[in-house]
């Protein structure tokens, strides 16, 4: 069942509707709603300081994460109407895939439409599918997939996902200082005011020792270091292995095969099947990823 919005959904009001609607949540089944909004415009300004908190040039096409935060809106309204069977405080999003069919223009007028799906067993739990698409004049040019894992009842039967070929720490292509406002910055720009990325405080609560980094912040930050150098069309898979906290100093390491990859490589393009990691300095890993 398709339904359609006219502007984007107000979070804040959203995720008070998260938490005092999450503990009537007993599972179930996926609702098969699709939320659809047309005719959304690129807010240059916005733009420009997403790219700036994620470390992307200003360029006439949008990064190939922007995307996801214009429809990150429809995401949280559909994981919060009373038939979505979790609660979204609690959701660990997992891993994630982005496919650019083409580049898209700051001049674009978008269509976006998200569903969930392929709700599945997993190790830890349960594991569902947020299913994002973007269209330009009834044309698809991007299309993405997050992975959240609900922890439950382990389930040694449930199949283990598969995760991108991971690279390993050691000689990395750059090294980043990611501040302690990190958390706050992106949600500025992003709308994910999840607590356990804005404040100590709040991250205890839930568990955390310190605020961690958006996952979607730390794959944009990747990105941006392929700037200028990635193809017209991609498919770019990451795993979110570990939490970073904030503050940090990460290593960012581009590896694998075919021209161009590898530290020292100027503006050569990644080749057909690009690897690249996110790890902190004593080489835990938060982030592995795959180009192709």
């Amino acid at each position: 069942m398709s339904t359609e919005v006219d502007s984007a959904p107000n979070l804040s009001a959203l995720y008070l509707k998260a938490v005092t609607s999450g503990p009537l949540r007993r599972g179930g089944e996926l609702p098969q709603t699709e939320y659809v909004r047309r005719g959304i415009e690129i807010d240059q300004a916005h733009l420009a300081e997403y790219n700036r908190v994620c470390g992307f040039g200003l360029r006439d096409e949008l990064p190939p994460t922007y995307p996801h935060v214009l429809s990150f809106g429809l995401s949280v309204r559909l994981m919060t109407d009373p038939g979505f069977p979790f609660p979204l405080v609690g959701l660990v999003h997992v891993a994630n895939s982005i496919t650019v069919h083409r580049p898209l223009r700051v001049t674009d007028v978008l269509d976006q439409r998200v569903r969930v799906a392929n709700l599945r067993a997993h190790p830890k739990g349960k594991q569902l599918d947020v299913i994002a698409e973007t269209s330009v004049g009834g044309e698809m040019v991007w299309s993405e997939t997050s992975t959240y894992l609900r922890r439950g009842k382990p389930d040694d039967s449930a199949p283990h996902a598969e995760r991108a070929a991971e690279v390993e720490p050691g000689a990395p292509t750059a090294t980043w200082r990611v501040p302690g406002d990190q958390g706050r910055r992106y949600a500025a720009v992003s709308g994910d005011r999840n607590p356990i990325h804005l404040h100590p405080w709040s991250a205890k609560v839930l568990g955390f020792p310190r605020a961690i980094a958006h996952g979607m912040w730390t794959k944009a930050r990747a990105l941006a270091a392929f700037d200028g150098r990635l193809p017209e069309s991609f498919t770019v898979d990451v795993d979110f292995v570990k939490p970073l906290l904030l503050p940090s100093t990460v290593e960012f390491t581009e590896a694998g095969p075919g021209t161009g990859v590898g530290p020292g490589t100027g503006t050569a393009r990644p080749g057909r099947d690009a690897r690249f990691a996110v790890h902190s300095r004593s080489g835990k890993p938060h982030l592995q990823g795959r180009l192709r």
